[in-house]
């Protein structure tokens, strides 16, 4: 006869409740506040593409005119140290949503409690250790499950939490999803269930984290709804950013907003190529959803798409520096969304 699993309650299933953890501040940090950009101060590199300079126009055109920005976002953003460059673009007005994975949220809320994070997963992925941080989960869940009980969305749900215990988060000003509720900017977080480090922790509630990552979907939809003339980038989300889009944008003119003249991009290290040339289903590059999901397909009815290529610490500085110059133009006309 099999020995008795105690990890096992539900056949077939594990338990959480043995999982061990440990303090986050016993880890080593590859990124943290002190090696972070500034802006204004670092360097700006080199680097400019083909439409960059057009979809810097579009994107200061949209703003005067009170249209949407959605700044969506793979969670390397936060890894290379520019969140401050997010943050100075929420606070100009020149960023109207912020979406990311929940990598993103983890990272960002990390910085604020911990002042480092991202840790060294090929080490600590061989003895069991990789995303066991006691803080990082009890926090986070906690936060999400008091969110969901007052029926709130997962972004909102973190700041709050933030604002509610700041003795402990004494980083908050560099934290993004922070800065979106201080300066009323939503920021969403579109959860795939079993992906991020939060999910491993015995006070994981999945139910919470489906309820309020769905509150923030319907947030996200109703900005999609508003971008007819308006702007969405994509930074580094190759899945999660993609495919969420599609799918708020396909709501979006299903429930009858006309949202087809939209100026969409996408940055990322891959190279694509000549991206508006016909591909098939043998070419790798066709199965690169913000290509499709992005570029190509959003755009088809009107507007226009880019995909370019860089590392985000060429490309997000140099976004940066480039709506900073144009500011003057942008300040008189932002409103709010309609």
């Amino acid at each position: 006869m099999e020995a008795e699993d105690k990890n096992v309650k539900i056949p077939g299933q594990l338990d959480f409740s043995n999982i061990k953890t440990f303090s986050v501040k016993s880890r080593k940090n590859l990124v943290t506040i002190d090696n972070i950009a500034v802006p204004g101060k670092d360097i700006v590199p080199e680097w400019n593409r083909e439409g960059f300079d057009e979809l810097i126009g579009r994107i200061v055109k949209a703003r005067k005119n009170s249209r949407a920005v959605i700044f969506s976002m793979g969670a390397h953003v936060i890894k290379s140290g520019l969140s401050r460059y997010i943050i100075e673009l929420i606070k100009r007005g020149l960023i109207t949503h912020v979406a990311g994975n929940g990598a993103c949220s983890i990272h960002d809320f990390e910085l604020a409690f911990n002042g480092g994070t991202s840790e060294d997963v090929p080490t600590a992925i061989e003895d069991g250790t990789f995303g066991m941080w006691e803080e990082t989960g009890g926090w986070m869940n906690e936060a999400i499950r008091e969110g969901a009980e007052e029926e709130r969305g997962y972004g909102e749900s973190i700041a709050l939490y933030i604002e509610r215990h700041a003795e402990k988060f004494p980083y908050k000003e560099d934290c993004i999803l922070y800065q979106c509720y201080k300066n009323n900017v939503p920021a969403t977080y579109h959860i795939a269930l079993g992906t991020d480090i939060i999910h491993q922790h015995p006070k994981v509630d999945f139910e919470a984290i489906g309820k309020t990552s769905g509150i923030d979907f319907h947030k996200y939809c109703y900005s999609v709804s508003r971008m007819n003339e308006g702007v969405f980038l994509n930074f580094g989300s190759a899945v999660i950013g993609a495919e969420v889009f599609l799918k708020a944008l396909s709501i979006s003119r299903n429930l009858g907003y006309p949202t087809y003249n939209i100026t969409t991009a996408n940055f990322d290290i891959i190279d694509l190529g000549d991206y508006r040339k016909k591909i098939g289903y043998d070419d790798p590059h066709y199965y690169y959803r913000p290509r499709k999901n992005i570029v190509d397909r959003p755009t088809s009815m009107g507007g226009k798409g880019w995909h370019f290529c860089g590392d985000h610490k060429q490309t997000i500085p140099n976004l940066y520096s480039k709506l900073i110059e144009k500011l003057p133009e942008v300040e008189h006309g932002v409103g709010n969304l309609l």
